[in-house]
């Protein structure tokens, strides 16, 4: 029987993970402000959930205008076969994409779920049409591009 992957967490922890998702360079210091304990208390609890995988790491949010990436567009990929051999090969086109961040497998009509960004609407056709489709086990693709986000990718529901 596999063990259950979750971690309990009390009321504290859940704080601490709250204000971690807001700002993930805040300081001991500040986390113990925040939470009411001293640093070194905030400092060993983030370390605990950090060791015990909780706090899987540490990004800085790019902003994708700024940075000339005017298109983000979600990508459906139908596979025209299921094999496991199939499945590893589209996996591995994907990891060679900087312009998928991130992708899903999916029940439904649809493999896959691609989230890219790319600086123009050729830059897209050509991922899909050059790279996607040219790919032998796909089949299908549909895309959708984002016009506006009007809630941005917020924190896990931890409390």
């Amino acid at each position: 029987m596999a063990s259950d992957p979750r971690i309990e967490l009390d009321a504290i922890d859940i704080a601490l993970l709250q204000a971690l998702q807001r700002d993930g360079q805040a300081t001991a210091q500040e986390l113990g402000a925040t939470l009411n304990l001293s640093a070194s208390q905030a400092g060993r609890r983030r370390q605990r959930l950090e060791e015990r995988g909780v706090i899987a790491g540490y990004r800085a949010r790019l902003d994708a205008e700024r940075l000339g990436l005017d298109v983000q567009a979600f990508v459906q990929v139908q596979l025209a076969r299921h094999g496991a051999e199939e499945g590893a090969g589209f996996t591995r086109l994907l990891r060679t994409q900087a312009e998928v961040v991130s992708a899903w497998t999916m029940t439904g009509e649809a493999d896959y779920l691609l989230r890219v960004y790319c600086p123009d609407l050729p830059a897209l056709n050509r991922l899909i049409h050059e790279v996607l489709l040219a790919h032998p086990v796909v089949a299908r693709v549909h895309s959708q591009i984002v016009m506006d986000q009007p809630k941005a990718d917020a924190p896990l529901p931890v409390g």
